[in-house]
């Protein structure tokens, strides 16, 4: 089964380090944002199966796209990818909807189990 995946992080760098562990593991349809409002507008314009994001961008950062698919009810799994590791915000993203929330740079190992857990293969 193939899943559409959408990267969004202000870093190149992190983008493609998340896309080389993706395709290792899943056939996998990558779309990419380097910012909060392009993540919107490519959920706007197609299905999203699975959003890799980010915390802290510019424009509209990670929080501001959790409330936005909240309020919008866009059908989505989102999983942050973050250096922002406090507790607190781990808590603040788990209530708008992330499925889990993964420390920069992601492990391919935690990745994959994360997704396992949630019937994402």
């Amino acid at each position: 089964m193939s899943y559409s995946v959408l990267v969004c992080d202000d870093s190149v760098v992190a983008r493609k380090q998340v896309i080389r562990c993706l395709n290792g593991m899943l056939d996998v349809d990558i779309c990419q944002a380097s910012n909060g409002r392009e993540a919107l507008e490519v959920l706007a314009s197609k299905q999203i199966d699975l959003v890799c994001l980010d915390l802290t961008m510019p424009i509209l950062d990670g929080i501001g796209v959790l409330e936005a698919i909240k309020q919008q009810v866009i059908e989505t799994y989102v999983v942050v990818i973050s250096a922002d590791i406090q507790d607190e915000m781990k808590t603040r993203v788990a209530k708008l909807g992330a499925l889990a929330f993964l420390e920069k740079p992601v492990k391919p190992e935690s990745l994959q189990a994360t997704l396992s857990r949630f019937g994402i293969r």
